[in-house]
């Protein structure tokens, strides 16, 4: 059995974004699910989703299957840099708590993509670990870094080893991969998730 890091000895499950309201089982491999889905979820183009709260309604089964792709779980390493675009920051914030709470001492950073204020998701947990920019409508009073993120970004961060966590649509997670490659980061040290086009 492969031993547990600090980190997961201490985690109190994976992250979610939906929260799981009830379990009910119903043999010994079947199990039901009610699941509670935030409104702030409800990406305009995404693929998940605008189905869940325009289509689904109570009662309705749904299939889960998957993951197909990959997935990324932090195991207590460092230095850490998580890069996060839109609602990709949602595991990374987890794991960036998860950090504060059992193990405040070790390094990591995130680096936040948004194209405008109001699509700052946790807006008031972030704070000096973070490094935000604005792509398309940055506040009035915003002096920080605004477009998409860029090698200056990354290196604001100031995390140039160590393991990255890319999150976020396709197009962002190949860009933000690509600069942490730039930036010095081991290949085998960056892990991703991505989700469809949200336009």
């Amino acid at each position: 059995m492969e031993r547990l890091t600090p980190v997961e000895q201490k985690a109190p499950g994976r992250w979610q974004v939906a929260t799981v309201a009830a379990i009910k089982p119903e043999t010994p491999q079947v199990k039901s699910f009610r699941l509670q889905v935030p409104m702030w979820m409800a990406l305009a183009d995404g693929e998940v989703s605008p189905y869940f709260h325009d289509v689904v309604v109570e009662g309705d089964q749904v299939e889960v299957r998957g993951p197909f792709t990959s997935y990324f779980v932090w195991r207590g390493e460092s230095p850490v840099l998580l890069v996060g675009g839109g609602s990709g920051v949602v595991p990374l914030m987890c794991m960036m708590r998860h950090r504060r709470l059992t193990m405040p001492e070790l390094p990591m950073r995130l680096v936040y993509s948004v194209r405008k204020a109001d699509d700052v998701i946790y807006a008031d947990e972030l704070d000096g670990d973070t490094v935000l920019t604005f792509t398309r409508e940055p506040p009035g009073d915003w002096s920080g870094h605004t477009g998409h993120i860029d090698a200056d970004l990354i290196a604001e961060a100031g995390v140039d080893s160590g393991i990255g966590f890319v999150c976020g649509s396709n197009a962002f997670v190949e860009t933000a991969s690509q600069l942490l490659l730039d930036a010095g980061f081991d290949p085998q040290q960056i892990r991703t998730e991505r989700f469809g086009p949200t336009g």
